[in-house]
């Protein structure tokens, strides 16, 4: 299992990810959305001048606000700057998009978005089309005189959860990445879903590709409750990011497919509380993604239960209960947990998660 960390990117605080290398961590991803955090690429070109071993990468970047070749030509930068170590988490946008009232990239788009990804990220020549339907040829003309790095790989690491986004992960992608709370059965149907895209475009999944799960983290002391103040302010935001995403999916068609039975009765009083909101209906997508996977707003900290958190698949526990969590994870296929703590407390609980999970797993 190797173990990352994914960042709500702040350009003044890009020496965490230089502290995240120093503890041990083996990944650092920058979150992508631009009307929330800071460039994702411009604080991955400040850790990338000053480390030396910790993989960077976006975490995940956007196909809706940035068009293939953009994309492809600002992670090809940061492996100029960290040859061999740098990597691409991409996706539809499901809070980038949705922060500015917009839905995420259409399957379609966003398959057509990863050949175009992967062909100039391998340095070669590809078809490729703007809003006008025109296709022309592209590729990188200045790649040898040391502007972009496309000779050493860029792995792309696709969030996907419906079908056809996992068939485009297997077409195009060298990995997958997922929230952590996904059952054995779900991965496993995944993995088939991608194995059926990769098929499609006669490619075989390679044996090392990449099974990442996004998550959160809090190592309990003793006596220490779930739902502890500190507990709470280090993990809360991340918690209450699974709110935010099935309000979206209300918003979208009324869809609560994806709340947790146990979190039922939690998530009728959150949309008694969204409903109470002063903005406007329809600019009440800003309010609700106020602090978004940052901070914790003070009026929803009674929404982070121990339902919610086990729910949502958080890593909360004793070091021991933790470990067997990950190692139950592991067997089941995962290679890489990234962990997203809010901002304020990251270094400590970051720290603390090195020194009594990850030294002794």
């Amino acid at each position: 299992m190797k173990f990352g960390v994914t960042i709500a990117p702040r350009v003044t605080d890009w020496k965490l990810f230089v502290d995240l290398e120093a503890m041990g961590y083996d990944a650092a991803w920058a979150a992508d959305s631009q009307m929330l955090y800071s460039d994702c690429y411009a604080v991955l070109a400040l850790a990338a001048a000053n480390t030396s071993r910790i993989r960077l990468g976006t975490g995940v970047s956007v196909a809706g606000v940035r068009l293939a070749p953009v994309t492809a030509h600002s992670i090809a930068t940061i492996n100029k700057l960290a040859p061999g170590r740098t990597f691409l988490g991409i996706g539809t946008g499901h809070t980038a998009m949705r922060v500015m009232g917009k839905d995420p990239v259409k399957a379609g788009a966003f398959r057509d978005y990863l050949r175009v990804l992967r062909a100039l990220l391998h340095g070669q020549e590809v078809d490729y089309a703007l809003a006008d339907g025109e296709r022309t040829d592209i590729r990188f003309l200045h790649a040898e005189r040391g502007f972009i790095d496309v000779e050493h790989p860029v792995p792309i690491y696709v969030a996907a959860d419906g079908p056809l986004a996992l068939k485009t992960a297997g077409a195009y992608g060298d990995g997958r990445v997922c929230s952590h709370n996904q059952t054995k059965v779900r991965l496993q149907k995944s993995l088939e879903t991608m194995q059926e895209g990769a098929k499609a475009v006669g490619r075989t999944l390679p044996s090392d590709f990449h099974t990442a799960a996004l998550s959160y983290a809090c190592v309990l002391r003793p006596g220490e409750r779930m739902t502890a103040d500190r507990v709470i302010d280090e993990i809360g935001p991340m918690a209450a990011a699974t709110l935010h995403y099935w309000w979206e999916l209300y918003q979208k068609d009324g869809d609560t497919s994806t709340v947790a039975h146990r979190c039922r009765n939690l998530w009728d009083e959150y949309l008694a509380f969204t409903e109470k909101m002063a903005t406007p209906p329809a600019k009440r997508y800003q309010q609700v993604h106020l602090g978004h996977c940052a901070f914790l707003p003070a009026e929803e900290r009674r929404f982070i239960t121990e339902d919610l958190i086990r729910s949502t698949g958080g890593l909360v526990g004793t070091p021991d209960e933790i470990i067997a969590m990950l190692r139950e994870r592991e067997a089941m296929g995962l290679n890489e947990i990234t962990l997203l703590p809010a901002m304020d407390q990251a270094r400590s609980n970051l720290e603390e998660f090195a020194d009594k999970v990850i030294a002794r797993y």
